[in-house]
């Protein structure tokens, strides 16, 4: 399912038109770069949370010359769905 699609699919469950869905969605994408981008934690209740993980500087081998190389610290997002998401979950 694409952007679109998702946004059709949304709208039509909750009763709402399409730009008004859009635009929901994109305030909400915003919210959660701007969480992000301070290093604070989402949590949506029965959906799961968004945060930042950060991993330290290091050593590591550069495959084609075999050559040891400096990796810099860096973040990145990730995602803990919740257990309510949970596909293999007997209902």
């Amino acid at each position: 399912m694409n952007k679109t699609d998702f946004i059709k699919t949304v709208a039509d469950k909750a009763q709402l038109t399409q730009k008004d869905t859009k635009a929901v969605y994109e305030a909400m994408v915003e919210t959660i770069h701007e969480e992000m981008k301070k290093g604070e934690r989402l949590t949506l209740v029965g959906f799961g949370s968004f945060y930042v993980s950060e991993r330290a500087a290091r050593k590591g081998i550069n495959p084609q010359s075999g050559k040891t190389i400096q990796i810099k610290a860096s973040k990145s997002i990730k995602f803990k769905p919740s257990t309510a998401l949970d596909i293999n979950k007997k209902k």
